[in-house]
């Protein structure tokens, strides 16, 4: 019998395509086997998309829950028609959505801890006045500043600006992407206390995400 559940590839992560007429449990079923038997396409950090018309909102929710638990994102709104656009419409992939970001917006503060599960989407530059937990996620148009530590998924620049940076007291996100790169913390960047630890900053620097300690 066919798997319930298809995994398709995405830019930007997964999407979950499923049978027709599949009983929400039989998929429910099968993405837990699936995330407790390790399959090589769940990776912790990785974001998963799901069409928001395949469940119900209860459903959806579940679902979100479940990826959270596994340290993985969770998404119904899909994005894979957007640099379809911006390819056709541009010189260069982020020409055009470079120039929307560079609108004066007023940064977003966010004056607490966002933890596992908890999310902030902006067109603005993001301000984090506490940490960014694992299973937490910020997507800003601009630039992130994160005033602790930063452990969750974080996307700068998301709409194109390869000019916005990441900056945290102590940054070790599971995953991160400043326009359409992505890159992990290299293996060398290890765990320090509170008192030892010391701001850094990732930027894109030769076509690469560059990580460098900084000065406040």
């Amino acid at each position: 019998m066919n798997d319930v559940v298809k995994i398709r590839g995405l830019k930007y992560g997964l999407q979950l395509l499923f049978e027709k007429n599949a009983p929400f449990d039989a998929v429910k079923s099968s993405i837990l086997e699936k995330l407790t038997t390790g399959d090589k396409f769940f990776i912790r950090g990785t974001t998963v998309f799901i069409d928001k018309n395949s469940f119900s909102n209860e459903q959806l929710e579940q679902l979100r829950r479940i990826f959270h638990q596994h340290g993985m994102l969770f998404s119904d709104k899909l994005p894979a028609a957007t640099p379809k656009v911006e390819r056709k419409t541009a010189p260069t992939p982020v020409s055009v959505p470079a120039a929307e970001v560079k609108k004066v917006k007023p940064t977003l503060v966010v004056d607490k801890t966002l933890r596992g599960g908890q999310e902030v989407r902006t067109e603005s530059s993001v301000l984090v006045l506490g940490n960014v937990n694992p299973g937490a996620q910020i997507i800003a148009g601009g630039s992130i500043d994160v005033r602790g530590f930063c452990r969750g998924y974080v996307h700068a620049g998301a709409f194109g600006d390869q000019t916005a940076c990441i900056v945290a007291d102590h940054l070790r996100p599971i995953q991160i992407r400043i326009a359409d790169l992505i890159a992990r913390p290299p293996d060398d960047m290890k765990e320090v206390n509170k008192e030892e630890q010391k701001p850094e900053r990732a930027s894109i620097k030769n076509g690469y995400i560059v990580f460098e300690p900084i000065m406040r």
